[in-house]
């Protein structure tokens, strides 16, 4: 499932020793309440995210905050446009 792909990429990416993919609820926030990362941690993250599927995002974009919100919007861009 792309979501929980999602969750162990996040843990990876950001070294989140303490948490595990089931800790990381689909739907809650991923930066200042929920997850509580910061912008260091949505750089790594971008990165991640353009290294294994390809994903290419704008830094200051709105759309990008949108797609940031939680793993499920994480999953729904990355399905959007994973390289086929």
């Amino acid at each position: 499932m792309l979501e929980q792909e999602v969750k162990e990429l996040i843990i990876e990416a950001l070294q989140l020793e303490d948490i595990t993919a089931d800790d990381i609820d689909v739907d809650a926030a991923l930066f200042v309440e929920g997850l509580g990362l910061d912008s260091i941690d949505a750089l790594e993250l971008g990165v991640a995210l353009q290294k294994r599927y390809g994903i290419s995002l704008s830094a200051d974009s709105e759309d990008t905050r949108r797609h940031f919100a939680s793993v499920r919007t994480l999953a729904a861009l990355i399905e959007k446009n994973r390289k086929k």
